[in-house]
């Protein structure tokens, strides 16, 4: 549902890992304190919508750090798991954004609450995706130096968009958000809820229910597609680097996207307009998302929320 201005009155923002990590920083506490008060105040005019609003954030460039240091450091500190060095990313990215968060509605003498909900998120242990490693964390590498790593460490380095090599891991589909209840629960309270962050640490589950993690980061717009839908939230947003979706990208005849279908989409994705390193696992979510009974899928760029959200800016992909 929408109200009177046309703005949802419940919507997930998915939010990119590199909006929170951006490329050209160190990373350094003040640096990422930065970056995260400008997603605050670039979220503001959402967040005093009033609507029930869920917010999920990806963790590529943080995790793949996390893997670095564990492996400078492996001689005198013994490593952790895939998956807790997840939930380490989910629990650090969260604290600055809840913190920047609630900075900027405080500013503006808003006291709505802003909660994180560390979220497991439960997998298929025999999904293919654990045969064949996609999911680019970290930074980027030179060939030579992607080879280096590949033979010291052991990492699967793979080349992304043209852009370097990158260190590869498992990203197996989302099968059940654990908890998803509570995440509705403190989502209907009126708190801004970030939830599922780093497309959540991936679990598997036995036949007696016990769960246990395993070597994966799993995509976090597949994620927030799934919450949604589980959660009969009819609106997903998407919000990366750039201001729309297009076609025939870096091409002479590229074509941005405004309002589109789902069949449109689908006949382009299965043309390979959008490629698995770049725009392919949003289209893949949004997809997802729409086949699941959603309504309206938007893309665009941070700063542009709000008229992403009134339609005047981004790609809206709608149901047929």
């Amino acid at each position: 549902m929408s109200n009177a201005n046309g703005i949802p009155e419940r919507l997930v923002i998915a939010i990119g890992g590199n909006a929170t990590h951006p490329e050209g920083i160190r990373g350094t506490p003040s640096e990422q304190a930065e970056v995260a008060a400008r997603l605050g105040d670039a979220l503001l005019p959402v967040m005093e919508l009033g609507n029930e609003l869920i917010i999920t954030h990806g963790n590529g460039p943080v995790v793949g750090k996390i893997l670095m240091r564990q492996s400078i450091a492996r001689q005198r500190v013994e490593p952790m798991s895939l998956d807790i060095c997840v939930a380490h990313s989910q629990g650090g990215i969260a604290y600055l954004l809840m913190q920047a968060l609630e900075n900027a509605l405080r500013a503006k003498g808003n006291p709505r609450h802003v909660v994180c909900l560390l979220t497991q998120v439960e997998v298929d242990p025999n999904d293919p995706a654990f045969a064949n490693p996609s999911k680019p964390i970290g930074y980027f590498y030179t060939e030579q130096e992607a080879k280096a790593l590949q033979e010291e460490l052991g990492w699967q380095m793979r080349e992304d968009s043209g852009r370097g090599w990158r260190h590869v891991v498992p990203s197996p589909r989302p099968r059940h958000i654990v908890d998803i209840s509570l995440v509705q629960t403190v989502a209907k309270s009126g708190a801004v809820v970030i939830a599922g962050g780093g497309g959540g640490v991936p679990v598997v589950r036995s036949g007696r229910g016990q769960r246990r993690g395993v070597e994966a980061v799993i995509d976090k717009d597949r994620t927030s597609a799934l919450m949604a839908n589980v959660l009969h939230i009819d609106d997903l947003m998407i919000l990366t680097a750039v201001p729309r979706v297009a076609i025939n990208f870096g091409k002479p005849d590229q074509r941005p996207l405004d309002r589109v279908t789902l069949a449109e989409v689908r006949k382009w994705h299965a043309e390979g307009q959008f490629p698995p390193g770049s725009m392919g696992p949003k289209i893949d979510a949004a997809i997802q998302f729409l086949e699941g009974g959603g309504r309206r899928v938007m893309i665009g760029r941070l700063e542009d929320a709000v008229p992403v959200l009134r339609g005047q800016a981004g790609t809206h992909i709608v149901a047929d």
